[in-house]
């Protein structure tokens, strides 16, 4: 009888011990982080957070153990992006009752607002030069289309019509702009106008980002039923499988400034195009683009 209660003791022990190391690697609890944005150093990510309710931005190391907040105000901040030296960031925010784009310094000091309209202001990128930001903006429309300004909030340009481009981000060398158009990845070239289709319904494609040589892009896709990870040429040709996760969905994918990671967001219930609900995970990853290992950041 002892000998049984002991070795209960010990399972007890055991089983205690495998939990709590389950929560310290694992983070613990639920986590609502999205829209991860490499520093250009490589070393960090800075990405939105819904850790007290409303979204904040914060910065993280590649380990996932340096996490600072660099945001804190009672409305919702998402989207950040470093500008190419790294001084700056850009993101969008509902501070002022609907979602404009602000700038701030790269620790979230001196916010400057740089848009002033009624329609949803979001998903701010630089160009590679810093001269200009990119957006999607419902000002003119009812769905988005893609604008330009300067990175001081002047000479705003519209760059799509007709409710034509989401997400927007330029190409290492500024002569493209990636996004997607409905279910599919463009590229529009900013010279000539012209737009050109990388993907084809059902085999579909959204949220692009691009290599660092410009040479592949990497996307999401429900091409097979749930969302996944792809890389594909510039060209569009040898679309490829990068990540699946074992459950749920891989999105919002974000090439790092080396060209060997990827962040992106793991949504472990799925239904990452539905409205988010309180326990809906949203968990920051990196996968090496070449060994496919990957490193939880979110905790």
């Amino acid at each position: 009888m002892l000998r049984v209660l002991f070795v209960g003791v010990i399972v007890a022990i055991l089983g205690g011990f495998g939990w709590w190391y389950w929560r310290y690697a694992t983070g613990g609890g639920v986590v609502h982080d999205s829209a991860p944005s490499w520093a250009p150093d490589g070393q960090h990510l800075i990405y939105s957070s819904e850790a007290d309710g409303n979204s904040d931005l914060y910065v993280v190391d590649l380990r996932g153990r340096e996490r600072v907040r660099i945001s804190q105000t009672a409305s919702n901040e998402g989207h950040p992006a470093y500008s190419p030296g790294g001084d700056s960031i850009a993101f969008e925010t509902d501070r002022d009752g609907n979602y404009e784009i602000y700038r701030a310094r790269e620790n979230g000091d001196a916010p400057q607002r740089l848009t002033f309209h009624p329609g949803r202001d979001m998903a701010p990128s630089w160009s590679p030069d810093g001269r200009w930001i990119v957006f999607m903006s419902t000002r003119d429309n009812p769905e988005f289309d893609v604008y330009r300004m300067d990175a001081d909030g002047k000479n705003v340009q519209r760059m799509t019509t007709g409710g034509a481009g989401q997400y927007p981000q330029y190409a290492p060398d500024g002569a493209q702009i990636a996004m997607h158009v409905a279910r599919d990845i463009h590229v529009l070239t900013l010279k000539s106008g012209q737009f050109r289709r990388l993907t084809h319904e059902p085999l579909n494609g959204m949220y692009p980002t691009w290599s660092p040589d410009a040479s592949q892009i990497a996307f999401m896709s429900w091409r097979s039923g749930r969302t996944e990870l792809f890389t594909t040429k510039a060209s569009g040709l040898e679309q490829q499988l990068l990540v699946s996760m074992p459950a749920g969905d891989a999105v919002d994918p974000r090439w790092s400034p080396d060209g060997e990671h990827i962040a992106f967001v793991h949504v472990p219930g799925g239904g990452a195009a539905d409205v988010r609900t309180a326990d809906q995970q949203r968990i920051i990853y990196v996968v090496g683009v070449k060994t496919r290992r990957l490193t939880r950041l979110s905790r």
